[in-house]
């Protein structure tokens, strides 16, 4: 059996700050969106991607595939929202088993009135404190990185 490929103490280092910014970037501004909205940052994240469709809809695979998250975590917390009037559910003329996620008026308001205090946490507590060239080199860094994810995950789901 081959060693493992220790990272090295700079990558150590580097990988540790990163997963620490992100747990409390992360809970920060879930605390901020609940304080403010009564959402949570899954709720946003959500709302965020019904938004940015023209009719406010999509097909629950979609969503699973934009949040990346497991099909029970996105059902589970799709009939959370629905409880709380945020989407509703609708039936797909085109399947007669699948259904639309669907942006009720009561989700937009929420994500309308969420959004300022959201964005302006997000500049606050991350785009301030960086430069121009940083933000440039972030955008470089988080796409290779995430080309590297799905090119990696393509070979996983690969049965050959």
């Amino acid at each position: 059996m081959e060693s493992p490929r220790w990272l090295r103490e700079e990558e150590q280092r580097a990988w540790r700050a990163y997963i620490r910014m992100h747990g409390q970037l992360t809970a920060l501004l879930n605390r901020q969106l609940q304080a403010d909205s009564g959402l949570s940052l899954a709720d946003y994240g959500v709302l965020v991607e019904l938004t940015d469709t023209p009719d406010g809809r999509l097909r629950p695979f979609e969503l699973q595939r934009e949040l990346q998250w497991e099909q029970s975590r996105l059902s589970h917390h799709l009939t959370r929202m629905q409880r709380r009037g945020l989407i509703s559910r609708e039936e797909c003329p085109e399947d007669g088993r699948g259904a639309f996620v669907v942006l009720t008026d009561a989700g937009r308001e929420a994500i309308t009135a969420a959004a300022p205090g959201h964005v302006e946490a997000v500049r606050s507590l991350f785009f301030e404190g960086l430069t121009p060239e940083q933000v440039a080199a972030l955008e470089r860094l988080s796409t290779q990185v995430t080309a590297r994810i799905e090119t990696a995950a393509g070979d996983c789901s690969d049965p050959a």
